[in-house]
C-alpha cells in the first residue's frame, strides 16, 4: 500500500549566476511511490535535488509543479506526520538529553508523565537511558544523532525523513549505528526515507535504493534489495547491489548539468 506518493515534482528557483539572476532547476517531473513500512535511500550525484525533494516531502518547501500524497492527501505544510532528522543534529544544547527528546511531546500538549514514559522507552531502544540527565554538548557525535533519532521516533511520526544523517561520523560509529537504525526500523515499522552520498550505507538500509541523475534531478532508476537483515558493511553478498547501483551513476558523473533555464 502506498504510504508517500511524489507526483510529477518539478522545483524551480532563482539564484545569482555571477552578477545575474538565473533561473535553475533542481528537480524535474519525479514521480516516486513509497510503500507503507518500506525503506528507502536515496543516491546521486552532489547537487541532484535529493535534499530539495526531501524538503517537499517533509512539507518543507513547496513544489513548482505536482504534489506529494500522503495517506492518501495533499500535504501542503509540515506536521508531525513527518519527521526530518538532519546531518546536524539540531539538539539543544541546553537541554538535557531527556528534555530533547521529550520536546516534541510537550509542543503537542502531551501530559507530563506520559511524555516522560514515551522518551524512556526511546531512549531505550537508542541505548541512551543512563544517559538521560547528560547535556548533549558533553555527549560524541553518535550519541547525539540517537538523541535525535530518538527525539524524532518520540512523536510517533507516519514517515521519517533523514537526510545523511550519518554523514559527520567516523565509520566505525557510522557501520554500528547502520546496524542499530535497521533494528529500530524493524521494531517500530516506520516508513524511512534516507538520504546518503555513501552507495554502500543505502544497500545495507534499503528496501530500495533510489538513483537520481544530474540536475535537474529525476529518477534515474529504482533498484530493490532484496537480501536478509540484519545486513552488515562487510557482507560480501551485498556487492553485486552495490555495483549495479555503481553502473547506473557511471553515465552522471560525466554529464554536463543543465539545471539552469
Amino acid at each position: 500500500m502506498a504510504k508517500l506518493e511524489a507526483k510529477n515534482i518539478s522545483k524551480r528557483f532563482m539564484a545569482h549566476e555571477g552578477s545575474e539572476m538565473q533561473r535553475f532547476t533542481a528537480v524535474h517531473d519525479i514521480n516516486l511511490i513509497i510503500e507503507d513500512e518500506q525503506f528507502v535511500c536515496f543516491v546521486g550525484p552532489s547537487g541532484c535535488g535529493k535534499t530539495t525533494l526531501l524538503n517537499i516531502l517533509a512539507g518543507l518547501d513547496k513544489p513548482t509543479e505536482g504534489e506529494v500524497i500522503l495517506n492518501g492527501r495533499p500535504v501542503t505544510e509540515t506536521g508531525p506526520d513527518t519527521i526530518m532528522v538532519f546531518q546536524e543534529n539540531a539538539l539543544f544544547p541546553w537541554l538535557k538529553v531527556m528534555d530533547n527528546v521529550e520536546f516534541g511531546l510537550k509542543m503537542k500538549g502531551v501530559e507530563k508523565d506520559k511524555r516522560h514514559e514515551i522518551a524512556m522507552r526511546y531512549l531505550d531502544m537508542m541505548q541512551l537511558t543512563k544517559f538521560a540527565n547528560a547535556y548533549t554538548y558533553q555527549l560524541s557525535g553518535g550519541m547525539k544523532q540517537r538523541v535525535a533519532i530518538a527525539r524524532a521516533l518520540a512523536i510517533d511520526p507516519e514517515v521519517l525523513l533523514m537526510d545523511e544523517p550519518f554523514a559527520a561520523l567516523d565509520s566505525q560509529t557510522r557501520d554500528l549505528l547502520l546496524v542499530e537504525l535497521q533494528l529500530i526500523w524493524a521494531r517500530t515499522k516506520k516508513t524511512i526515507v534516507f538520504i546518503t552520498h555513501n552507495i554502500l550505507e543505502s544497500v545495507v538500509l534499503g528496501d530500495k535504493v533510489v538513483v537520481f541523475s544530474k540536475r535537474p534531478g529525476s529518477v534515474k532508476k529504482e533498484i530493490p534489495i532484496d537480501y536478509r537483515r540484519p545486513r552488515l558493511p562487510e557482507d560480501e553478498n551485498l556487492r553485486p547491489y552495490y555495483r549495479q547501483i555503481i553502473d547506473t551513476m557511471k553515465g552522471e558523473m560525466d554529464r554536463k548539468d543543465d539545471g539552469t533555464d
